[in-house]
């Protein structure tokens, strides 16, 4: 079987295929961020708890 480099798709660089960052510029969107963070902890406690 023969793969030919056409057919296996786009070639990504390293630095090109590397994960976007998270750009928090306003104080809003911060603190939008960290609730979402600390209500998936929260959540996590409630639900360990509940399933006790």
């Amino acid at each position: 079987m023969s793969k030919d480099r056409d057919s296996e798709g786009p070639v990504f660089s390293g630095q090109d295929a590397r994960q976007g960052e998270i750009i928090l510029r306003t104080r809003a969107r911060r603190i939008i961020f960290i609730a979402g963070l600390v209500g998936i902890v929260v959540l996590a406690l409630v639900l360990s708890i509940a399933v006790q």
